[in-house]
């Protein structure tokens, strides 16, 4: 029996108490390179406070000797398996030094190399578990099962991967269509964000494309199955993000880019330097010490602490700030890019609908002629009135105007949803309808239809999508709604423009007028419209064309295959897919634009200061190793250079914890848009 655990506030629910057994059993903490490198860190832990309490030197060793084997089995193993196959990497050259200075009484330089090592492994492991679980997920989308016709015009429920092209399905209203197909029978909206991006369901009749895991609105569609289960959108999408982040994975940072050289080298010099000696007749302890002195010197800790202090520092600093990035790679990567692509729904916009005018026809007006104002009020309440029993994005987007306006919204009777077409309902006494101009202006009074016509055409010309509202069958108003571009939107792309020298590109599966009254705002002229995921990865690759190296910043699903293509990809964490937030290697957990270019020019001097930082241990390991070689080092002194040198290079990244960091480097940018926009000759 399961019983509650009361707290000052309440009762918590049973599964609350078990947060840290779900997480050590199917969460990160079931990964074993995350117990044990958590393992590893305790034991050095316990360990560096046994020693400084003054404990028996017998009980800090153990603890530091089994912090070795918790944290180095696995890397070391890893190093034993590789040099098998005649390649030698850095993790057993770690675990090699670890030993080397536990040999020579140096056991907690040994232990915290290891936990460096262990905790790098288990970071990487955590991100790798998280983007294939959200792969899987992503599968969800897709309905298990569908209603498929039979050649009489029976219906039975099957599994949707027995599907088969030819086939016809039934998806009704609020169902999840479970195939891509084409429709043969009946009228509805379709809401394929999931798929392109999209901020507006689109309206679909007999003849048009639909797509697995898309949302139908109120109408029943009669679907023809066009592909299998196995290659639809959904699944390419799945295949595309598994390939690219296959890809990505291989991105090392530099000190990996140069380990195997590095390895043999100092291997070579260590044996060396205890061999040689002992053929001149050199007593083996006094070999043994020097060559262990070198390993301690010429060991790359200073290096390692060179790259990650500042890549890490930048990582704490820009999650202060907003942006999540989620390794030290990306980091590093972040400071390379030298173009940006954005997506435009719900990144570059707010990803929802909104009124941006109210377009009075010319004809018989409602209400008392009490000039243009009222009769626009009268007409948007009568629009709220209808479409307050209406679930379609364009509806509530109607309704909320007028809410905020504080336009009172009289009632309504009779409402009727008109699958394809739009809704009615009666207000007043007068019949009022609203929907799509192509259905409605064949049904009006011929009075005005011309006009309603011309409106229409002007502002879906301007990337509006344009509503006809009817009123006992006479046009009298075209309502427009568009996306709304999100604060400070054409700020971040100047600014990007500048820190990169290159303006931004826009890719979007929105159609082209819409794309382009957006990329006008935002300030943007390479525009690519109408783009379907796998088009959106064509696009990077093309971008990515002479080494160039491209972020995208996006935020739905179809998204995310582009996202893990891209040099680095960005997702905006407020209303992210969960799949684009774990296939994105950095999230804008604010939704503020202006962070990404921001958050480039941290990671920007965050690499400078690693430069900085492996010339000083660079200078360090060559004077040390170059006195053992040719001098007779003290091991004292070597340690302490050793360390000094991890001390200094730790705490010149650490700089970049500073909140004026990140002040400084907004200004960079700030700075970046305002020379960009100087220098440009005026047309």
């Amino acid at each position: 029996m399961t019983t509650d655990v009361r707290t000052s506030s309440g009762v918590v629910p049973p599964s609350a108490t078990f947060l840290p057994i779900r997480w050590w059993r199917s969460g990160a903490g079931s990964l074993p390179e995350v117990r044990w490198a958590s393992a590893a860190t305790m034991l050095f832990a316990v360990g560096g406070l046994a020693q400084l309490g003054g404990a028996p030197a017998w009980l800090w060793w153990a603890l530091y000797l089994a912090c070795y084997t918790a944290g180095g089995w696995e890397p070391g193993l890893a190093g034993l398996k590789a040099l098998r196959e005649r390649t030698l990497d850095v993790d057993l050259l770690m675990v090699a030094a670890a030993i080397g200075a536990a040999a020579i009484g140096q056991v907690f330089d040994g232990a915290l190399l290891i936990v460096i090592f262990a905790t790098s492994g288990a970071l990487e492991a955590v991100a790798t578990k998280r983007t294939e679980d959200s792969v899987r997920s992503l599968l969800d989308l897709t309905p298990d099962q569908a209603v498929r016709v039979g050649d009489g015009g029976e219906e039975e429920i099957v599994a949707a991967t027995d599907l088969r092209v030819g086939d016809v399905i039934v998806i009704r209203p609020g169902e999840r269509v479970g195939a891509d197909g084409r429709v043969v029978a009946g009228a509805s909206d379709v809401d394929q964000a999931s798929i392109t991006g999209e901020s507006l369901p689109v309206d679909k009749q007999v003849g048009d494309d639909v797509f697995a895991g898309t949302v139908n609105g109120t109408g029943v569609l009669r679907v023809q199955v066009t592909r299998p289960a196995s290659e639809t959108v959904i699944a390419r999408i799945v295949a595309m993000v598994e390939q690219a982040s296959a890809t990505k994975a291989r991105t090392q940072l530099f000190i990996e880019k140069v380990e195997q050289r590095y390895s043999v080298v100092m291997v070579a010099a260590t044996l060396a330097l205890f061999t040689l000696p002992l053929l001149w007749g050199t007593p083996v302890q006094d070999s043994l010490l020097r060559a262990m002195t070198f390993m301690i010197v010429a060991s790359p800790c200073a290096v390692v602490l060179a790259t990650m202090p500042p890549l890490l520092a930048a990582i704490a600093t820009a999650g202060r700030n907003g942006v999540l990035v989620k390794s030290a790679v990306v980091m590093e990567q972040l400071a390379d890019v030298t173009h940006v692509a954005f997506d435009k729904t719900g990144t570059l916009t707010e990803g929802r609908p909104h009124l941006a005018c109210l377009r009075i026809l010319p004809g018989p007006r409602t209400g008392t002629d009490v000039g243009a104002g009222a009769s626009t009020d009268r007409l948007l309440a009568l629009a709220a009135a209808v479409e307050q029993g209406s679930e379609h994005p364009l509806g509530r987007a109607i309704v909320a105007a007028a809410q905020h306006k504080g336009v009172p919204i009289p009632g309504a009777t009779d409402f009727a949803a008109l699958p394809g077409r739009g809704v009615r309902a009666c207000v007043d006494g007068q019949v009022i309808e609203i929907g799509s101009p192509v259905h409605l202006l064949d049904e009006a009074a011929p009075s005005g239809t011309d006009g309603a016509r011309a409106v229409v055409d002007e502002l879906e010309g301007t990337g509006h999508s344009a509503v006809l509202m009817l009123l006992d069958g006479r046009p009298v108003g075209v309502l427009g709604l568009a996306d709304r571009m999100r604060s400070g939107a054409a700020a971040a792309v100047a600014q990007l423009a500048g820190l990169t020298g290159t303006t931004p590109v826009l890719l979007t599966g929105d159609n082209p007028r819409a794309a382009a009254r957006v990329a006008g705002q935002a300030g943007i002229s390479d525009v690519r419209a109408g783009l379907l995921p796998e088009d959106k990865v064509s696009a990077v690759r093309e971008l990515q064309q002479d080494r160039a190296r491209v972020a995208l910043v996006g935020d739905g699903v179809n998204d995310a295959p582009a996202l893990a293509t891209a040099h680095v990809g960005i997702a905006m964490g407020g209303a992210g897919a969960d799949l684009t937030l774990d296939a994105a290697d950095a999230v804008v957990t604010r939704d503020e634009l202006g962070t990404v270019p921001a958050v480039l020019a941290l990671a920007r001097r965050a690499r400078r200061l690693v430069i900085a930082n492996l010339v000083i241990a660079g200078s360090f390991i060559a004077v040390l190793v170059a006195w053992d070689l040719f001098g007779d080092l003290p091991l004292p002194l070597g340690v302490a250079g050793h360390e000094g040198s991890t001390v200094i290079v730790g705490l010149n990244g650490l700089r970049l914890l500073r909140n004026a960091a990140w002040r400084r480097a907004a200004a960079t940018t700030a700075a970046a848009s305002t020379t960009r926009v100087g220098t440009q000759t005026p047309g």
